[in-house]
């Protein structure tokens, strides 16, 4: 039976480097989760096995950390820049290159009468893991950048009411509810690696973006949005997130949202003489599954949809 090689890739997953500066006695570190993935011309080595055309994956591995030496890293979009476009540039059968990185922070640990840890220890910040993907086709990079594992809650200002019912239908109206989810989002920028021009189907002319302060401002303003907004549904929470973040960052053009509803049920406290929801306060069950999923892009007017909409998969 005759079958046709489809799209194809192959590549060095999950390479940890941790970077160490050292300045002085003052110490700063980098510590990312790297995933290099090439295409281009790669039939044969499918056909017939010949690895003419393959450039070792352990030679990818060898690459990432020569240049987190060789290049440092400010920041998981720079490093992954400069290695999509070493691989593309330099091995001929490849014609593209994607980078994927999760960026681990850390912050210094403050101990002592003086408060001083000494500029070499640091504890693990366990908010949320950053994450970037970098593609180069050798002529345009496209960047992704985003969060996972941000999670969030409102006590109150919170709603869900009016919905649709069927016959299944048993969940009772909530007017004042506990909202909480874990965030997951991804951001693509304009930029495209031509410095002063922006990617076809962006809006507006940017440079080049400053990735550390602009991951920062990005994850302030979701934030933001979703203390500030009264939910009535974290659809609409979700929307006003993203209209934020557009509407605050012009280097970015499209965002696109994952956030599990992470449910908390008021517990029937009845069979022990005890009035549970009281003015006082209320004993709450945080249910980790089922959850409800809520998913939705956000564009800038204009720009095209290019995120995945499964975000597992990016």
């Amino acid at each position: 039976m005759p079958t046709t090689l489809g799209q194809n890739q192959y590549g060095k997953a999950e390479n940890r480097v941790v970077k160490i500066t050292r300045d002085g006695a003052t110490h700063h570190i980098k510590d990312l989760n790297v995933s290099v993935s090439l295409s281009g011309d790669l039939d044969d080595v499918h056909l017939s096995g010949s690895n003419a055309h393959v450039l070792p994956t352990d030679t990818m591995k060898n690459t990432v950390y020569a240049f987190a030496k060789e290049h440092g890293i400010e920041s998981p979009e720079q490093f992954g820049i400069v290695l999509a476009r070493h691989f593309v540039t330099t091995c001929a059968p490849i014609d593209r290159a994607r980078v994927r990185i999760e960026e681990y922070p850390w912050e210094r640990i403050v101990a002592g009468e003086g408060g001083d840890g000494g500029g070499h220890s640091f504890v693990r910040r366990g908010q949320e893991t950053r994450v970037s993907q970098i593609t180069f086709d050798g002529e345009r990079v496209e960047v992704v950048s985003g969060l996972k594992d941000l999670t969030v809650l409102n006590s109150t200002d919170s709603e869900f009411w009016g919905f649709a019912r069927d016959k299944y239908t048993t969940l009772k109206e909530a007017y004042d509810r506990i909202l909480a989810t874990d965030v997951s989002a991804r951001w693509r920028y304009g930029w495209s690696g031509d410095a002063g021009s922006a990617d076809e189907g962006s809006v507006g002319d940017i440079g080049e973006p400053d990735w550390n302060e602009s991951y920062e401002q990005t994850k302030r303003h979701v934030l933001a949005a979703f203390a500030e907004t009264y939910s009535l549904s974290l659809q609409q929470t979700l929307h006003q997130m993203g209209t934020r973040v557009l509407e605050q960052r012009d280097e970015i053009d499209e965002i696109r949202f994952s956030l599990p509803n992470k449910h908390h049920f008021l517990v029937d406290l009845a069979p022990f003489g005890l009035k549970n929801d009281t003015p006082e306060g209320a004993v709450y069950l945080a249910a980790d599954r089922p959850y409800g999923l809520i998913e939705a892009t956000v564009l800038r007017d204009g720009a095209d949809a290019r995120i995945a909409a499964d975000l597992t998969t990016l």
